[in-house]
C-alpha cells in the first residue's frame, strides 16, 4: 500500500546510510532539527503547498473540540521555516543550515507506486539553509560538493545535473516574483558551470517557489532516477516573513535554500540495491561478517571470534584456527588470504575501510 516495512537487514542499511551523512553534515555546519508528523492546516497554506499540492496529500484530520484541521506533513520546509521564526536572526549568525531525517506522507494513486522508487510515506534527507543573498552562491556551491561527496562515496559516476527551470510560458504554475527567479535561477546556472558539471535544462520541471537542480543518476539498467536535489527560494522567506537584522540594523529576508543529498532514503536505497547488484561496499553492508565452523564442535569458538569481530567478513573457523586463536579468511572476489589472528585481521579490515572513506 505505499507504505514501506523495513526489515532489520534494511534497517541496518538504512541506518548506516544516515550515520554517513549525519557525520558529513555536522563537519559542514548544519544543525540538527526534529518536527513533527502532522501540521496544521494553515501551515501549509501559508506556504502555498496545500495550494499547489492539497489534492495529492492525505486529506486533513479535523480535532473533535478545537475544530483545528491537521494534515500528515507531506513537506518538512514548513516546519524548518518556523524553527527558523523562533529566534531574532542577525546577518552575524547566517548562514544557518538546519538538517532532519523528516518523514512525509503523499497520497500517491495506487497505479503510481513503484516498490520502494514511488511510495506513501518517505523519509527525506532534508536540510533548509537560511542565508544573506551574497552567501547564496557560496553556500550553493558547498551543497554541491557534498552531494558529489556522497555519489563518490558509493561510486555513482554516471549522472546529469538536470537545471529545472520554470515554464516561461505558464507562470501561473508557480508563486512569487518575476525578479526573484531571475536571481534563484541565475545563482544555480552560475553554481552549476562553477563547479564544471555535465548540465541539460529543463522547463517546467522547477518546483512552485523556486528553480532546483536535479541530479539524475543512471542505474544498472540505463534508467534514470532524480536522487539528490538542490532548489533555491526567494519565495517561503516572504510568505513566512522571515527577516534578520542587517548591518544597517534593518531588516532584510533570508534565502532558503532546499536541498536533499540522497532525495528519500527509500528511492536511494531501491537504486543503491541495483547499482551494486546486492554487493554493497564493506562500510555500508548490512552483514560484514560470516563466519563458518567447519564442525558442529567449534561453534562456541565461532560465538567467539563473532563476538570480537561483529563488524568484518569473515569466512572459515577450523581446529587449528581455534588452538592458536587464528581464523582463515576467504574474502569475496580475492579468495583464500591466509591465516590471521583476530588482532590482525581486525588491522586489516580496518585499513581496508578507512582507506576507502579516505578516498572521498
Amino acid at each position: 500500500m505505499g507504505l514501506p516495512l523495513w526489515l532489520p537487514k534494511g534497517a541496518m542499511l538504512r541506518e548506516r546510510l544516515v550515520q554517513f551523512l549525519q557525520k558529513a553534515q555536522l563537519k559542514a555546519g548544519y544543525l540538527p532539527v526534529i518536527t513533527p508528523h502532522i501540521g496544521n492546516k494553515r501551515l501549509y497554506q501559508t506556504s502555498g503547498h496545500y495550494e499547489k499540492y492539497g489534492k495529492d496529500s492525505f486529506q486533513p484530520i479535523l480535532t473533535p473540540h478545537e475544530g483545528e484541521e491537521f494534515f500528515l506533513k507531506p513537506m518538512n520546509c514548513p516546519h524548518h521555516c518556523e524553527i527558523y521564526k523562533t529566534s531574532p536572526r542577525s546577518y552575524k549568525d547566517l548562514p544557518i543550515r538546519f538538517a532532519e531525517f523528516g518523514t512525509v506522507y503523499r497520497y500517491e494513486m495506487a497505479g503510481e507506486l513503484h516498490g520502494l522508487t514511488r511510495v506513501r510515506g518517505f523519509t527525506q534527507d532534508d536540510a533548509h539553509l537560511f542565508c544573506r543573498p551574497d552567501q547564496v552562491k557560496e553556500e550553493f556551491c558547498k551543497v554541491i560538493d557534498l552531494v558529489l561527496y556522497v555519489f563518490k562515496a558509493l561510486d555513482f559516476n554516471d549522472f546529469t545535473a538536470q537545471i529545472s527551470l520554470r515554464d516561461p510560458e505558464n507562470k501561473s504554475k508557480y508563486i512569487g516574483s518575476d525578479e526573484n527567479w531571475a536571481l534563484a535561477e541565475q545563482a544555480i546556472i552560475e553554481s552549476a558551470a562553477e563547479k564544471g558539471l555535465k548540465t541539460v535544462v529543463e522547463l517546467g520541471e522547477a518546483a512552485f517557489y523556486g528553480p532546483k537542480l536535479d541530479f539524475m543518476v543512471k542505474d544498472a539498467i540505463g534508467r534514470k532516477w532524480q536522487l539528490g536535489t538542490i532548489q533555491v527560494d526567494y519565495n517561503l522567506p516572504e510568505r513566512f516573513e522571515l527577516e534578520y537584522t542587517g548591518s544597517d540594523n534593518m531588516k532584510h529576508r533570508p534565502v532558503m535554500i532546499h536541498r536533499a543529498p540522497f532525495g528519500s532514503l527509500e528511492r536511494f536505497v531501491a537504486v543503491l540495491i541495483e547499482h551494486c547488484a546486492g554487493k554493497f561496499p564493506l562500510w555500508l553492508t548490512p552483514e560484514q561478517i560470516a563466519i563458518l565452523p567447519i564442525s558442529e564442535k567449534y561453534n562456541d569458538y565461532a560465538k567467539k571470534v563473532l563476538e570480537l569481530l561483529k563488524n568484518y567478513d569473515i569466512r572459515g573457523v577450523g581446529e587449528k584456527e581455534e588452538e592458536e586463536s587464528k581464523v582463515s579468511v576467504r574474502k569475496q572476489g580475492d579468495g583464500d588470504l591466509g591465516s590471521f589472528s583476530i588482532e590482525e585481521f581486525a588491522n586489516i579490515i580496518n585499513t581496508e575501510i578507512q582507506n576507502r572513506i579516505s578516498q572521498f
